[in-house]
């Protein structure tokens, strides 16, 4: 079977499996499956369990690798449906397909490739050029797979596969601040609203002193958001409520203070913030990693990313990198979601040279 079939057929066999948060099982067999076929190719792989949440860890005897490759399992919610993969027009469909099962299919068939050349060389297979890091919890915040995964690694170079596209390797993504309005009030009957505080009211007035903070123009998306993403209030029909919370996701770019920004919305309101995370800015750095990378994909150039991924967590481990990946149209998280499958081992190709020169290279 050729380097493309067998990546299809694996990207294929990882849709199958419904790695929804809301099935644990699957998540555990899906690592199962990675596990396997690792062990079969020879690779020196650890399997982490954290909070009940898996990853896979294939790195080096000698506890060093010069780059290493990240994604991800695990997969947002989706009818079962979705997890009956096919293929159309050049694409492969299925829930998860693009984001993120088609990085753990080319980046485990990599390994075995490698590990495959250096067989035939007589290498020692328990120190590959190059590691990869697999985890299953990116979708709900990365905590327990990257977050504590990445503190055993030692490594110059990271490629995330999980965003931007096969021309646009990313080198920043917005940090996140995942905040909560609290307003309170006075409760009454629905029929005497002026013996009472409406919270939802004050809520909205307080989102109203906010929004000129997270004014954008067409020009230039590049800066702080705010996406005000819930609200909670009210008991009754006839009930004047006095409480009300609003969610907010606020995206904030490395011109911002986080704890400066902070601290302003709080200056604005008159309700109640709470912070429930804060998460850095993903700034990959200048390094000859990168300068090799744009070298070999030469069709490619350097892009921003507004949204977010496990990147963050390298530069919490101050570990340089990059987001990258094949195209699908955007089409994460989508019913129809999708990979284009050529893009896919294009970026194979890249990634196949790219290690290869990346461990002899004085870089």
């Amino acid at each position: 079977m050729d380097d493309k079939k067998e990546i299809c057929k694996l990207i294929s066999d990882l849709v199958r499996f419904r790695t929804m948060h809301s099935f644990p099982d699957e998540l555990h067999a899906c690592a199962d499956y990675v596990q396997t076929f690792l062990e079969a190719a020879g690779a020196p792989v650890q399997r982490i369990n954290n909070n009940n949440i898996p990853s896979i860890l294939v790195f080096p005897e000698t506890g060093f690798a010069p780059v290493f490759l990240m994604s991800h399992i695990d997969v947002v919610d989706g009818p079962e449906s979705l997890f009956s993969p096919f293929e159309k027009d050049g694409k492969l469909y299925g829930r998860g397909s693009y984001d993120d099962k088609y990085a753990v299919a080319l980046s485990i068939h990599l390994m075995k490739t490698v590990l495959e050349r250096m067989k035939q060389n007589g290498e020692n297979l328990k120190n590959p050029p190059f590691g990869i890091v697999i985890t299953g919890d990116e979708e709900i915040g990365g905590e327990n797979g990257a977050g504590t995964v990445l503190k055993q690694v030692r490594a110059d170079f990271c490629i995330a596969l999980d965003g931007g596209d096969l021309r646009n390797i990313v080198t920043k993504e917005k940090g996140i601040i995942k905040a909560r309005l609290v307003s309170k009030g006075k409760t009454a009957h629905g029929s005497r609203p002026w013996m009472g505080e409406n919270a939802i009211i004050k809520l909205f007035r307080d989102y109203e002193k906010l929004a000129p903070l997270f004014e954008i123009t067409p020009e230039n998306h590049w800066r702080k958001t705010l996406n005000f993403s819930g609200v909670q209030g009210g008991k009754s029909f006839n009930q004047v409520p006095d409480r009300a919370e609003a969610v907010f996701d606020i995206r904030y770019t490395e011109t911002d203070d986080a704890d400066s920004l902070i601290e302003e919305i709080r200056r604005r309101v008159r309700g109640e913030i709470l912070i429930d995370a804060v998460e850095p800015v993903f700034s990959g750095g200048k390094t000859p990693y990168l300068e090799l990378l744009l070298k070999i994909a030469e069709n490619s150039g350097i892009g921003l990313e507004h949204g977010a991924s496990d990147a963050r967590f390298l530069s919490r481990f101050g570990i340089d990198g990059v987001v990258w990946g094949a195209d699908g149209d955007l089409s994460q998280h989508c019913m129809d979601e999708h990979v284009d499958i050529q893009s896919v081992y294009e970026l194979y190709r890249i990634l196949d040279t790219f290690i290869e020169q990346a461990g002899t290279a004085a870089l």
